[in-house]
């Protein structure tokens, strides 16, 4: 296979134990330029009229054609608050886009070409994986003054396999404070399990139950530079705020889960014909 993995046993104690583990430095000042450069292509080839809003707090694409045939494209998403009382945008496009998913890491070459870079091979190698593949992959806005809140939620609840499997890995393409809207976690939350699903079915998407009520003193902010990544569990509780200030906070986020021994549920809001090649294979 010709990788190795990158972490050191201090570094895995430390994800184990509370759930996250942030690597400075991870990319180079030209990837994070590149990335953000092509993204801004995208954006400017984007048709408005073809699109979707995308919000934690209320599930309004429950039957969105648009999200759910975003598994397999780039699709485009805009914040809550980008448009005004008469349907019209309030700001130009790229101010008003809250995320860009789920297939940027297969149908892009420059997105795909990162994420399958040794780093990231390395990374998810020392996390475990024997067969993982990335089942969906965002870029994350956070606009200036219209960045949405993600309400406290676990990446199992909607990348689920049997048994659970899945690590997201967010890197920071602009610094990530709590000024802009960081994200925040509970430390030690994953040890507590999976306590909902995100499921799909005939009507739509929903939880399978209400959300738990957390206490925001439970929470540590987890600030980020430009170009860190940092590895989050599955079960672990995290969110973040709106971005009430002047300054965006981009970030490329992936999910990876094990395909040996875990089996991909059917009921996910992400359903494909064939599941994605796997990142790497051990023997």
């Amino acid at each position: 296979m010709g990788i190795t993995g990158s972490l050191t046993p201090d570094q895995l104690e430390l994800f184990h134990s509370q759930g996250y583990l942030v690597i400075e430095s991870f990319a180079s000042e030209d990837e994070i330029r590149s990335l953000r450069k092509r993204m801004a292509e995208l954006l400017n080839q984007f048709d408005c009229s073809v699109s979707s809003i995308f919000s934690t707090k209320n599930q309004k694409h429950t039957t969105d054609k648009y999200f759910f045939e975003s598994a397999e494209k780039i699709s485009f998403f805009f914040e809550e608050k980008a448009f005004g009382d008469d349907g019209e945008l309030k700001q130009p496009k790229e101010l008003s886009i809250n995320k860009v998913g789920h297939a940027l890491h297969e149908l892009d070459p420059l997105y795909k070409e990162f994420t399958y870079s040794s780093k990231i091979s390395s990374l998810i190698l020392s996390l475990g994986y024997r067969r993982p593949v990335i089942m969906q992959s965002m870029y994350i806005f956070k606009q200036p003054g219209i960045g949405g809140e993600v309400v406290p939620h676990q990446d199992n609840s909607f990348v689920y396999t049997d048994p659970t499997s899945c690590t997201g890995l967010w890197m920071a393409l602009e610094d990530s404070t709590t000024v802009n809207g960081c994200l925040w976690a509970i430390p030690g939350s994953h040890k507590n399990g999976l306590v909902r699903r995100f499921i799909r079915g005939e009507k739509g998407v929903t939880f399978d139950r209400p959300s738990p009520s957390y206490q925001q003193k439970d929470f540590v902010p987890i600030e980020m530079k430009a170009g860190s990544i940092i590895a989050i569990h599955g079960d672990l509780i995290h969110q973040s705020f709106e971005n009430l200030s002047s300054k965006s906070r981009h970030a490329y986020s992936l999910h990876v889960v094990e395909t040996d021994g875990c089996k991909w549920a059917q009921d996910n809001w992400i359903q494909r014909e064939k599941m994605p090649e796997p990142h790497f294979v051990l023997p």
